[in-house]
């Protein structure tokens, strides 16, 4: 790999192996955004229960929290691109066992719910090697360019996928998981075309103490910590994806295709951040830049939670991923150039455990909350609470607000 001119905003895509792994990340995230509305919607369209679609989130996520210790070293000891085309493979079996339930007309909960804990373990396992790999495929002066390309290919599948899910379900249910099973597919072909990259791999004994790496290095280093645990209580209070088929078929009268609408309005609006921030990157007060996005998603949440006017609600939902996005941003370009690569794959684990307790366990958090207080209440709520934990972190963490710009920091390594 050769560094590419400073200023070039398609620097990363000079770099053919991350073309590839940009493409499949694509592919995979638009999967998952079509699986995700269609069983949203099929829940609550057989259950009429928003504690369900609570526990959507929660089977998920406990995944990766329980394997936290296994999956980070496995990506550190293990080739990464590996890991990821197999766990796109196990997506898709995933994909094919809602679409088999579907054909045959015998959606159970109680099944559903254990394809999905099926997925959140592949999800446990591809996070920290997907988020470590990336590093893997440009050099360290495209790192922040990839990683602007990296949110901008999840956000654009958070616009388009949604939107296809809902028009896809809402056409027949057996469309919608049969195009979630290809592009799973599509995905795992793409990774597995992508150049085995150089890799810094962990080859000491495992033992606690490796296992415990990621968490010493997090711990130990306050602006990473600063970083992830902002994201961590910030999306779990604010979170609103949970409730979405609440609002769209009660609130705002709307059917799938209207779901699919509200869940693409925040990848719009993180979308336009990221194209801004790949031609325009932050060059002084990120930390700033970072606890002003957390700031203004509260405030989005706040007025999704109280709008009754579909359009009103979806400006709102674009506001969030923007102000999203923007600390997206500056968190995951932090880790990235703060993490030595022989623990990043650790680092990552417990990064994106971080990231699904604030996303799946955020949705369970606002599936109960509605359950017991409505669904009004908990959004609302919960969008005071991300205000306020923007302050509390912008003085319990002064060194996060004072990070200015965005270069990596003297070279360091894991003892």
């Amino acid at each position: 790999m050769t560094p590419s001119s400073a200023g070039d905003r398609f620097a990363a895509f000079r770099h053919k192996s991350y073309t590839r792994f940009f493409f499949a990340r694509f592919l995979g995230a638009f999967a998952t955004q079509i699986l995700s509305v269609s069983v949203g919607w099929q829940m609550y369209d057989q259950t009429g229960s928003a504690f369900y679609l609570g526990l959507i989130g929660l089977v998920q996520f406990l995944p990766a929290l329980l394997l936290i210790l296994v999956t980070g070293s496995v990506a550190d000891r293990y080739n990464r691109r590996a890991i990821v085309a197999a766990c796109m493979v196990l997506s898709s079996l995933c994909a094919a066992a809602m679409l088999g339930l579907t054909l045959a007309d015998a959606f159970e909960p109680t099944i559903v719910f254990a394809i999905l804990v099926l997925f959140g373990i592949e999800r446990a396992f591809a996070a920290p090697a997907v988020q470590s790999l990336a590093p893997n495929l440009v050099p360290i002066a495209d790192l922040a360019n990839a990683v602007a390309w990296n949110s901008s290919s999840w956000q654009t599948a958070s616009i388009i996928g949604p939107v296809a899910g809902g028009l896809l379900y809402g056409a027949s249910p057996v469309l919608a998981y049969s195009t979630s099973l290809a592009f799973f597919l599509g995905a795992a072909v793409l990774v597995i075309l992508v150049e085995r990259p150089a890799q810094r791999m962990s080859n000491k004994a495992v033992t606690k103490d490796t296992l415990l790496a990621g968490f010493r290095f997090i711990f130990g280093e306050k602006i990473v910590l600063g970083a992830i645990s902002l994201d961590l209580f910030a999306v779990l209070l604010g979170g609103a994806v949970a409730l979405m088929p609440v609002f769209a078929r009660d609130i705002l009268t709307l059917g799938p295709w209207g779901l699919g609408l509200l869940r693409a309005a925040p990848g719009i609006g993180a979308i336009l951040v990221a194209i801004a921030l790949a031609s325009y990157p932050v060059r002084h007060n990120a930390g700033v830049f970072m606890f002003v996005g957390v700031a203004l998603f509260g405030a989005g949440t706040i007025m999704f939670g109280l709008s009754q006017t579909a359009w009103v609600s979806i400006l709102a939902l674009m506001l969030m991923g923007a102000a999203d996005m923007a600390s997206v941003y500056v968190r995951e370009t932090l880790i990235a150039l703060w993490t030595p690569d022989e623990v990043r794959g650790r680092v990552n684990a417990v990064n994106m455990v971080f990231v699904g307790a604030s996303n799946e366990l955020g949705e369970f958090r606002a599936g109960t909350m509605a359950h017991f207080i409505g669904p009004v209440a908990a959004v609302v709520v919960g969008g005071v609470g991300t205000l306020a934990v923007a302050g509390l972190w912008a003085f319990g963490f002064p060194q996060l607000r004072k990070i200015d710009s965005l270069e990596a920091p003297e070279p360091q390594t894991v003892k």
